[in-house]
């Protein structure tokens, strides 16, 4: 039961006195495992490179059986010549090999749905005006069973 004097700190610097980020997340774990299986989350990493510079890559995590695409950029010089499509596909893939089954990500208005949804993912939510004046887009995929050997190109 909350007490009556309980306080409440904002915390403008992170590291400050207590770890609260830390507190905050074992004690939501805690929480989580009671209810649900471990997610064994490990990350997901890819990049491509030309001449030994980062010409584009992904970064993302597996666990619960889901993909998730955090970030995928690709240098300007190499748009539109299937290195973003190379990428999310090796990442499918992997995501297989590793038990998932299924993948999810988000996009804003100025960036790529039109190029997920090309690649299968399916619009399941919005969030509009963020950022101000834009749409995010939450896109989901099902990946199937086994990694698809046909998509290597």
């Amino acid at each position: 039961m909350l007490r009556p004097d309980s306080d409440i700190a904002v915390t403008l610097e992170p590291g400050s006195g207590d770890d609260v980020g830390s507190i905050v997340l074992a004690g939501l774990r805690a929480y989580n495992r009671q209810r649900a299986e471990a997610p064994d989350f490990r990350p997901l990493v890819l990049a491509a490179r030309e001449g030994g510079s980062v010409i584009g890559g992904l970064v993302g995590e597996t666990g619960w059986r889901w993909l998730y695409v955090d970030l995928l950029w690709i240098s300007d010089a190499y748009r539109g010549g299937g290195l973003g499509r190379r990428l999310l596909r090796a990442a499918e893939d992997e995501a297989l090999r590793r038990g998932m089954r299924h993948a999810y990500l988000d996009t804003f208005d100025f960036q790529a749905r039109g190029f997920y949804e090309k690649s299968g993912y399916e619009l399941f939510g919005t969030l509009e005006d963020y950022p101000p004046g834009h749409t995010r887009f939450y896109l989901r995929k099902d990946l199937g069973d086994t990694p698809d050997q046909s998509r290597k190109g």
